[in-house]
């Protein structure tokens, strides 16, 4: 998995049982480069060549993503493995206009790893009337769901997604706004730093009333499940003219504490409104290691227990990863891997393209 924070490849080797008992035996992260990380940040926009230079980046990423699987492997037969279920690096995600697009040369991956490739899960949900996003909830579904607990699991990557799970009734999810996207891109202007470690230049500074209301009021937050977001939405330029908007002088380190009491309260909101009865909240993916946004997702949501997937004895760094996994299984099983009430696809669908190896 290579996700929307652009900060590297988590791998994971798994095992799933013939009743979809799942277990991670070793996992693996392999970080871009800088110069990978501000090759794939520049392709989100139009740019001259960008044909080129997204084939050229999409090659660089199958050689990282290889290497990230060797690296799992270590002395594991590659003959011995199924499958490499591959997301790719998403450059654009425009459901409304029937596509996503996701790189990383999958047909290159099996050729340099001798394993079979499941890659591009997101289109075929497009194409059925779907978001492609997000998939994760049927994972979470079959491997975090416990009867008779209402439970709710968050994936805080890049951009920020939630997993309803009701007692009774259909398992929903979508994408609540940004998780460490704005925080990260905020920090690395002004401070030259990748992420903000465990909240702390964001606590030191002051939220600021009037730019958590105008952060607030992005139309995105009003529109109803399912749906999805990714820096076409939640991006610094939009940021940028919401400060301009403001007409008020406020520190870099307020802005980066507003930024975080907005990831917060944008993901509580949406608990709060969409998931009803809800007892518990878990957290998974890089939010999940920053402390002052636990502390303030749980100041928001008091009624519920708040935790990291740790809890339920999955670690929070390889959930996204595993999922997956799964979907590569799913794949190859010619099983369907979204579920319409989290994409709003027409109905079930294989998800997917296999590359032998």
């Amino acid at each position: 998995m290579s996700g929307t924070s652009l900060d590297g490849v988590d791998a994971v080797l798994a095992e799933i049982g013939p009743a979809d008992q799942i277990r991670l035996i070793r996992s693996h992260y392999l970080p871009y480069t800088d110069s990978l990380r501000a090759q794939l940040l520049a392709l989100h926009a139009p740019q001259p060549d960008e044909i080129h230079l997204a084939a050229v980046a999409a090659n660089e990423l199958a050689r990282l993503y290889a290497e990230a699987v060797m690296a799992l492997l270590d002395g594991v037969a590659p003959n011995s493995v199924r499958a490499i279920g591959c997301h790719g690096q998403t450059l654009r995600h425009r459901p409304a206009d029937g596509y996503t697009l996701q790189i990383g040369n999958a047909a290159l991956l099996a050729e340099l790893t001798g394993i079979t490739v499941v890659a591009d899960f997101r289109s075929r949900d497009i194409a059925a009337g779907g978001q492609g996003a997000p998939l994760v909830p049927a994972f979470h579904a079959q491997a975090l769901r416990q009867p008779g607990i209402h439970r709710v699991i968050a994936n805080i990557g890049g951009i920020a997604n939630i997993t309803d799970l009701p007692v009774d009734g259909p398992v929903r999810g979508w994408d609540t706004g940004p998780g460490n996207m704005l925080l990260d891109a905020w920090i690395k202007r002004h401070r030259g730093t990748h992420y903000d470690r465990d909240g702390a230049w964001a606590t030191s500074g002051a939220v600021h009333p009037g730019l958590l209301a105008a952060l607030a009021n992005h139309p995105y937050l009003k529109l109803p499940p399912p749906k999805s977001a990714g820096r076409e939405q939640f991006n610094l330029d939009w940021l940028g003219a919401t400060l301009n908007s403001l007409d008020q002088t406020i520190t870099p380190a307020d802005v980066q504490a507003t930024l975080l009491e907005f990831t917060a309260l944008s993901l509580a909101d949406a608990i709060n409104r969409e998931c009803g009865d809800a007892q518990e909240l878990y957290v998974c993916g890089g939010g999940a290691h920053n402390g002052a946004l636990m502390q303030r997702i749980g100041a928001f949501l008091p009624n519920l227990r708040v935790a990291t997937t740790a809890a339920l004895s999955i670690d929070p760094d390889w959930v996204e990863a595993l999922a997956f996994s799964w979907l590569a299984r799913q794949t190859l099983h010619c099983a369907p891997g979204n579920l319409p009430a989290a994409t709003g696809a027409r109905g079930k669908r294989i998800l997917g393209a296999i590359y032998p190896a």
